[in-house]
C-alpha cells in the first residue's frame, strides 16, 4: 500500500489539539528530577500539593484546552479566550481545593491551543513561526494591553516590582522564549542521542538559564531568580544532562533549590509548551 502523501494528512481537530496540551501537562508533571517542582516522587518546594494535586487539575482541565483551540479556530476575540481562561481556573481551583497548580499553563497553553486552533483554520499547517505570527496578529495589541496593566497575581506583582518580562509581556512577544530557546533546546537535545527524559530536563534547564521567571521572584526575590538562573547555566556548561555526573547534578540542584524554597513555576509551563509542540509539529 503506497503512503498517503503528506498534503492528504489530516489536520489536527480543536479537540486533538487540546488532548495534546493536557498530555503535555503530564509529561511535565512526570519528569524527574526538577529541581524545586513536583514531581511523581516528591513535592519539590511546595508543601501544600503533590502530584496527586496536579493530576485532578490536569483532568478538570481536559476539556478546557480543546475548547479554547475551537474558539480560535472561529476568530473569537480576546476577551472570548480570556472570559474561557476565568473559567478554567475556577475548575482547577474547585478540583485542588484552591491551590494554584496551573494558573500558568491556563495562560500559556490555552493561547497556544487557541493559535493552533486559528492556524489550521486558516488551511496551514501548524508549524512554531505560524502559531507565533498568529498570536501577534490576532491578539498581539490586547496581550500588550494586559501586559501594561498592573497585575493582582503574585507572579506579576514580584515582575512590575524588579522590572522583569512578565508573562503577558512573554505572550505579547509570541512566545520568545518557548520558541527561541525551550524548542529549540528539545530538538537539540534529541537529535544528540539522548532520551525522551534528558531532552525534556535539558530543555528545562535551558529555560531556567534565561526566563525572567516570575514564580522564582515571588519566592526569592531577585537574587533568587539569579541563583537558580546562574545554576542552570553552570549546568549547562558543565555539558547538561550528557556530562558524566549529569543526573546527579540535576538532583543536587534540586536540593539546594528545596533549601531556598525556589521554584521554577514558569520555566515548566515553557517546558510543557515545548512538550505539547512536540506532540503536534
Amino acid at each position: 500500500m503506497r503512503p498517503i502523501p503528506a498534503a492528504r494528512v489530516a489536520a489536527p481537530t480543536a479537540r486533538e489539539i487540546g488532548r495534546a496540551a493536557a498530555l503535555a501537562l503530564h509529561d511535565e508533571l512526570a519528569l524527574s528530577p526538577k529541581p524545586g517542582l513536583v514531581t511523581p516522587l516528591d513535592r519539590g518546594s511546595h508543601a501544600d500539593m503533590d502530584a496527586h494535586t496536579f493530576m485532578r487539575s490536569v483532568f478538570a482541565l481536559r476539556g478546557y484546552f480543546g475548547r479554547i483551540a475551537a474558539l480560535g479556530g472561529e476568530g473569537a476575540p480576546f476577551h472570548a479566550l480570556e472570559r474561557c481562561g476565568i473559567e478554567a481556573e475556577a475548575r482547577m481551583l474547585a478540583a485542588t481545593g484552591g491551590i494554584n497548580t496551573h494558573r500558568g499553563a491556563i495562560f500559556m497553553l490555552g493561547l497556544l491551543c487557541a493559535s493552533a486552533g486559528a492556524v489550521v483554520g486558516s488551511g496551514r499547517s501548524i508549524e512554531p513561526e505560524a502559531l507565533r505570527e498568529t498570536l501577534r496578529a490576532r491578539w498581539g495589541q490586547d496581550l500588550q494591553e494586559r501586559a501594561r496593566k498592573p497585575s493582582t497575581l503574585p507572579g506579576g506583582i514580584a515582575a512590575r516590582r524588579l522590572g522583569l518580562r512578565s508573562a503577558s509581556s512573554e505572550a505579547a512577544l509570541g512566545f520568545p522564549t518557548l520558541f527561541e530557546v525551550a524548542w529549540p533546546a528539545l530538538r537539540a537535545a534529541r537529535a544528540s542521542g539522548l532520551s525522551m527524559r534528558g531532552s525534556r530536563l535539558q530543555a528545562l534547564f535551558a529555560v531556567m538559564a534565561e526566563l525572567d521567571d516570575s514564580n522564582l521572584a515571588h519566592r526569592g526575590g531577585l537574587a533568587g531568580l539569579r541563583f537558580a538562573q546562574a545554576a542552570a547555566r553552570d549546568f549547562l556548561v558543565a555539558g547538561g544532562i550528557a556530562a558524566p555526573g549529569g543526573w546527579a547534578r540535576a538532583e543536587g540542584i534540586g536540593r539546594e533549590f528545596v533549601r531556598r524554597n525556589l521554584s521554577p513555576g514558569g520555566a515548566a509551563d515553557t517546558l510543557a509548551a515545548a512538550c505539547w509542540l512536540d506532540r503536534l509539529v
